[in-house]
């Protein structure tokens, strides 16, 4: 039996989905598939409920579950034992993030969080997806994740082993190039569609601004050009004027000063999101509670 095909059964029994769970490990469907197949021929018993939708874990495959939970934290806590022994989490930290959150929050708080590290310390980037940056704090790989919160979007930390600070607030807003005169290139409505620069689905801003889209009254007629699972390539699409895109305000407001780009529809179209600092209740290294101390202490 091999390890990560516990890690497989985890995400499988997260997502429920075979296909989700299969692009939250980067695998195709085939191959997840194979690694589950072989876990259920180790266990010899079946794993899931054949033909349940959503996936259901049969009584063995929930008992599995548990054991599996169990053995990637105790993993995780022999990892920074060890890493504590060898000495290397002395002197760094490791925050486990988004791409967009590394280029955007990440980058305004480095100048102001550089003293908290000493003159030693060193902050340790480490960019994912949700599910990846989730599954690096859960197995023990990260001292802190920052990740986006919204209802739409399902954060699997469990509460009894993790907390969180909020640390800041920004919003999804829909842009467009700006003409010369400083208006949007394209402009939403109801009626015409506008070429989209659309996000993929497996990332985390994908899946948030489409269930605002699909609940929201006035939502506006949008024609996919584009589907991008880089929010920087849609950044840089939008600037060459090929569509219409939702980026987060905290990426483009200085272009929306600049007028190189311009708002494209109402405010109302905005979809307001936290973004949150999580951590392992259990303790961590001086360097990483000494972080979390100053970083909790600062007003918000």
């Amino acid at each position: 039996m091999q390890f990560k095909w516990l890690e497989d059964f985890i995400a499988l029994a997260r997502e429920r989905s075979f296909t989700r769970a299969a692009e939250s490990r980067h695998v195709t469907h085939p191959a997840f598939g194979r690694r589950i197949r072989a876990l259920q021929a180790w266990a010899q018993t079946p794993l899931v409920e054949p033909g349940s939708t959503p996936l259901r874990l049969t009584p063995a495959g929930q008992a599995l579950l548990e054991s599996a939970e169990h053995l990637v934290r105790h993993l995780a806590l022999t990892h920074d034992e060890l890493q504590a022994i060898a000495g290397r989490g002395a002197h760094s930290v490791t925050l486990a993030t988004g791409r967009t959150l590394a280029r955007t929050l990440v980058a305004q708080w480095l100048l102001p969080w550089r003293p908290l590290l000493g003159p030693l310390g060193t902050l340790r980037v480490r960019t994912g997806s949700l599910a990846e940056t989730v599954d690096l704090l859960r197995a023990g790989g990260a001292d802190f994740a920052l990740l986006y919160h919204h209802q739409a979007l399902v954060v699997p930390l469990d509460g009894r082993q993790f907390q969180h600070l909020t640390l800041a607030r920004d919003r999804l807003v829909a842009v467009a190039r700006a003409t010369a005169d400083g208006a949007p290139l394209f402009r939403l409505s109801a009626t015409a569609p506008v070429p989209h620069v659309a996000y993929a689905r497996t990332l985390a801003l994908g899946r948030l601004l489409e269930d605002h889209l699909a609940q929201h009254p006035a939502a506006p007629a949008l024609r996919t050009l584009l589907e991008c699972d880089s929010p920087d390539a849609s950044y840089e699409y939008v600037h060459q004027g090929l569509g219409v895109c939702w980026l987060p305000w905290s990426m483009v407001q200085a272009d929306c000063a600049a007028a190189r780009l311009a708002l494209a529809g109402d405010a109302c179209l905005d979809v307001g999101f936290d973004v949150r600092l999580y951590r392992p209740k259990r303790r961590l290294a001086p360097l990483a509670e000494r972080l979390w101390s100053a970083v909790a202490a600062q007003p918000r």
